[in-house]
């Protein structure tokens, strides 16, 4: 079981310089808002960090995300090779918002364009379930292609739809 780190202990470790914070979001979340003390190292890149970096062994590395889940596996992945000075910020950088913590970043998108695809993806795919389940055959065609696009997304790194998100008025960074 990974171990947590409240926000305000974590800040006060932050502030005296005995720990390391590495947010794991995506690069929209952390352009956004971040905490200022934060290295942005993508949960998907942190095998290749963990491999190569020489970290330093006489601070505690604590992995923040937006809620906990993905500090949680970044957690999991640096255990194998750092051992026990690994901890998860708990509850996210919504904890830490929620202590009344410093906050750095441009402020948008509220919602992540990886959420924002989410929704909109998993509202098509219920959409065309939905459609095929009184009648209409093509909807869970529909709905496959939804769902298949979803996956080639998380296999490849590459979506057209966040890409189109990003060019959307309301996730233009001021």
């Amino acid at each position: 079981m990974t171990a947590t780190i409240g926000a305000p202990e974590a800040h006060r470790l932050l502030a005296r310089g005995e720990a390391l914070l590495i947010d794991v979001r995506e690069p929209d979340e952390f352009r956004a808002s971040h905490i200022p003390y934060a290295a942005s190292i993508p949960l998907g890149s942190l095998p290749a960090l963990l491999a190569d970096a020489d970290l330093p062994k006489h601070r505690l590395l604590i992995f923040q995300c937006q809620k906990g889940a993905r500090g949680a596996r970044a957690c999991t992945l640096a255990e194998r090779s750092l051992g026990e000075r690994v901890r998860n910020l708990d509850g996210g950088i919504e904890a830490w918002t929620a202590a009344g913590l410093p906050l750095a970043g441009a402020g948008a998108p509220r919602v992540s364009i990886f959420r924002q695809v989410q929704m909109i993806v998993g509202l098509l795919v219920f959409a065309g379930t939905l459609a095929g389940l009184v009648g209409f055959a093509p909807g869970f065609y529909a709905a496959g292609f939804f769902g298949c696009m979803l996956a080639f997304a998380g296999v490849s790194g590459w979506c057209g739809l966040g890409m189109a998100l990003q060019r959307m008025p309301w996730n233009r960074v001021a």
